[in-house]
């Protein structure tokens, strides 16, 4: 279920979002994601946003799909990295058995907690045997809405566990931290990387 309100901060503060989270280089998140993931393999990028990471994962020789609910996203992706992003959400089926890794980085937290199984079904489904996922999720409990009118879901480290044995996924790694997003508040996250078994 797609969020509107969500959707118009997205688009309101494309530019603003793109700026605070610029990179020259690939995060560490990133870098370790790409060691895993089959060279020059084919990655979802779902929730792109302005598309950093697929700038990235392109620069480095791999075939970025990067996908995002947000139109002016969408177009920055674009316009800044020529890339083929496109619009789409969470609610949208893919392609099964498609791609080697996919890159979920802090996106489904806007979606409803009721739909994570699902959607982690779907990126089992869509993933190669012995695909690479990176998730990034805030941490903490309930729904709440920033400053902004952002929608977003908490979850504990090991609710996203589970989900995701649940789904068939094998956990590989698990990294939790703080840091200030768009909205500058300090936040609690968790970066799990997993393998399709």
């Amino acid at each position: 279920m797609v969020d509107e309100e969500t959707i118009r901060t997205y688009d309101a503060k494309a530019g603003d979002y793109a700026k605070r989270f610029a990179r020259d280089e690939p995060s560490g998140s990133l870098k370790s994601f790409m060691t895993l993931v089959k060279q020059g393999g084919r990655v979802l990028d779902w929730g792109c946003g302005p598309a950093a990471a697929s700038f990235h994962l392109q620069e480095a020789g791999f075939t970025p799909d990067p996908i995002d609910a947000s139109p002016e996203m969408v177009a920055l992706a674009n316009e800044r990295f020529g890339l083929k992003a496109r619009l789409g959400t969470f609610d949208e089926s893919l392609p099964e058995e498609s791609y080697h890794g996919a890159w979920a980085n802090f996106s489904l937290l806007h979606a409803p907690r009721s739909d994570l199984p699902k959607h982690f079904q779907q990126l089992h489904q869509a993933l190669l045997p012995n695909g690479i996922l990176h998730i990034g999720m805030k941490r903490g409990a309930g729904e709440n809405r920033d400053k902004f009118g952002r929608f977003y879901t908490f979850y504990e480290t090991t609710e996203l566990t589970r989900h995701l044995e649940n789904a068939g996924f094998e956990i590989i790694n698990i990294h939790e931290g703080e840091e200030a997003g768009l909205a500058g508040t300090l936040d609690p996250f968790v970066l799990i990387l997993s393998r399709k078994a």
